[in-house]
């Protein structure tokens, strides 16, 4: 069970769109910390604050085979993007749920590390598309938004059945 828990979709606080994070102190390392942990275990590649319900612009990143490159970034912001690719994607919000979307095929996104000092990544290929999709996130977005209205309506309803079976 991960160590902080994760909304699932269809939660209108996953539309909330996140603030800044004007201060980088323990308490957003102990965040970052727990994230990292919640990720790992959940088992996923990317999370972001807004999906446990704190919204801050804070991503947690780790799309190695390896697990042990962890990405940690603050107030992420998407400086350049180019091409398409269009790659099946899943989410921690969205369990069980897998569709194709399409983003950009390189991206440049500047953000702040743990130790609050500026930073650039350029991303191609699966990094690439975690980025967008945990910047996404920031803004209130979640990756079924990006499919037709008809898929959406499905996996709402589909989410809604497992919520039933479960419960």
């Amino acid at each position: 069970m991960p160590l902080l828990p994760i909304l699932r979709f269809p939660d209108p606080r996953l539309k909330k769109v996140a603030a800044p994070v004007e201060r980088i102190d323990d308490g957003i390392r102990r965040l970052a910390r727990d994230m990292a942990e919640t990720m790992y275990e959940a088992p996923g590649i990317g999370l972001a604050a807004t999906q446990v319900d704190v919204h801050l612009r804070l991503i947690v990143i780790d799309a190695s085979e390896t697990r042990d490159q962890l990405l940690t970034l603050i107030n992420p912001e998407i400086l350049e993007q180019d091409g398409l690719q269009v790659c099946e994607e899943g989410c921690l919000s969205v369990p069980g749920i897998y569709d194709k979307v399409g983003r950009a095929e390189r991206v440049v996104v500047r953000y702040l590390d743990i130790d609050g000092q500026p930073q650039t990544v350029e991303a191609v290929g699966l990094l690439a598309v975690c980025l967008q999709h945990e910047i996404d996130h920031l803004q209130g977005r979640v990756f079924v938004e990006h499919l037709s209205q008809l898929k959406q309506v499905r996996i709402k309803n589909k989410l809604a059945k497992q919520a039933r079976i479960t419960a």
